[in-house]
């Protein structure tokens, strides 16, 4: 292996070295920190109906296709500051178009001592792939909206076990293990074993002792952080989900009034990147989720929009990473008019910035009617949450205009035609 994570204190070591110290020009008070990004789909597959994902442009479905696809990305990302990513054994929601129960992306045997080997084998291609590139996996072994396909408490502990045995046993050095994404919300509430602090730091210690020197972690939902699991873990995982720089200071202010003296990395947000300055100033790590551009599959693992590169971009930036600049008639994009984002005609309409304190509302048109104002970034069309919006149902040829009102003053307009 390549790439041998460690951890010391607060910080992450790459092959005994602070993360981000091979950059000459990044600050070294964020050496040792780990960006990442939700890249839970990366070994998806469907067992239930698999044909419906032959969609956005795809001509089949292939989640050998979709592994490969990820592992070439992953230069690119690196590139621009990207140290970590997660995958999901049991996968993550496409919230946007497809009801979650009706998915089958389950590949645990009914017992939970079998791994189906499709998946260990995308599994391993991506660990190794991301070694090759330098960059760490966070694998996270149970997902809310599959574990209800697992028979009982017995079966959801002895995954956990036979999960974090492989793990260990491949001789990975690039791995956290992520025990639940979410373990506090969703179906894990009707599963104690899974749910309840008691029950989640049994499953930490028994992932670590299978794992053989894996760090082992598990995340609660946006802003919920318990203390019992945080001094369990080998490392704090929480999510930002929900929450503005000032709620989001807060929650790491909490954890950090405990005194651990672990990484806290958030491994979930949104595409609400300025929670980057939240990150930067606490000495954290930050992730960033895109549930449209990187969690409904198949998934364009590159810079599928512009809110990926502007994300990719001040991350780079925060990090001290030489990148192009770019004009401000390229800093405020109108996203999801175009493009292979479409369901039953729906569109998910957003003006996506590289600068978003830089606007103090976006208005939205079709055809110039107003349909919606938005005040804060994300700045989505139906907002829902910072990680999810509604859908606009657009006709070929409708006319979309955002027009962009700046904190100076300044007005732009960005219009796009329906395809």
């Amino acid at each position: 292996m390549n790439t041998r994570l460690s951890i010391q204190g607060e910080r992450f070591l790459i092959n005994g070295m602070p993360t981000y110290s091979e950059i000459p020009d990044c600050a070294p008070e964020y050496h040792g920190l780990l960006m990442n990004a939700r890249f839970v789909q990366g070994i998806f597959d469907d067992q239930a109906n698999p044909e419906r994902f032959v969609r956005f442009g795809a001509n089949r479905w292939d989640p050998e296709a979709n592994t490969q696809g990820l592992i070439e990305s992953l230069p690119l990302w690196h590139r621009y500051g990207l140290r970590a990513f997660t995958v999901g054994l049991q996968g993550g929601m496409p919230v946007f178009t497809i009801e979650n129960a009706s998915i089958d992306n389950n590949p645990y045997a009914d017992d939970g001592k079998a791994i189906d080997l499709a998946y260990l084998l995308r599994l391993s291609n991506l660990i190794r792939g991301a070694d090759e590139a330098g960059m760490v996996v966070i694998v996270s072994l149970l997902y809310e909206g599959q574990v209800m396909r697992m028979k009982d408490g017995a079966a959801i502990r002895n995954a956990v076990c036979t999960a974090a045995t492989w793990l260990g046993e491949q001789n990975f050095t690039n791995v956290i293990i992520e025990i639940a994404n979410e373990y506090d919300i969703g179906n894990f509430r009707k599963r104690p074993q899974v749910s309840s602090p008691e029950c989640m730091t049994a499953l930490i210690e028994i992932a670590r002792q299978a794992a053989d020197g894996i760090p082992v972690a598990a995340s609660g939902s946006g802003s919920h952080v318990d203390r019992e699991v945080a001094e369990s873990c080998d490392l704090i995982l929480i999510h930002g989900n929900g929450t503005y720089k000032q709620r989001y200071y807060e929650l790491i202010k909490l954890v950090r009034s405990w005194n651990l003296n672990k990484p806290i990395v958030c491994n979930e947000d949104s595409p609400l990147i300025s929670q980057l300055d939240v990150a930067f100033d606490t000495y954290t790590s930050w992730g960033y989720y895109n549930n449209l551009t990187k969690q409904e599959p198949p998934v364009d693992w590159g810079f599928a929009g512009a809110e990926d590169m502007f994300f990719a971009r001040r991350m780079a930036r925060g990090l001290g990473i030489d990148i192009p600049c770019i004009s401000s008639d390229q800093a405020y994009v109108l996203e999801g008019v175009q493009g292979r984002f479409m369901d039953s005609g729906k569109r998910w309409i957003r003006l996506a910035s590289e600068n978003p304190e830089t606007i103090r509302r976006v208005v939205f048109l079709v055809n110039d009617r107003m349909i919606d104002l938005a005040y804060q970034e994300p700045f989505f069309v139906d907002y829902k949450e910072t990680w999810i919006q509604g859908g606009t149902f657009l006709m070929p040829g409708d006319v979309v205009k955002a027009v962009v009102h700046l904190m100076n003053g300044k007005i732009l307009e960005r219009v796009a035609i329906a395809d």
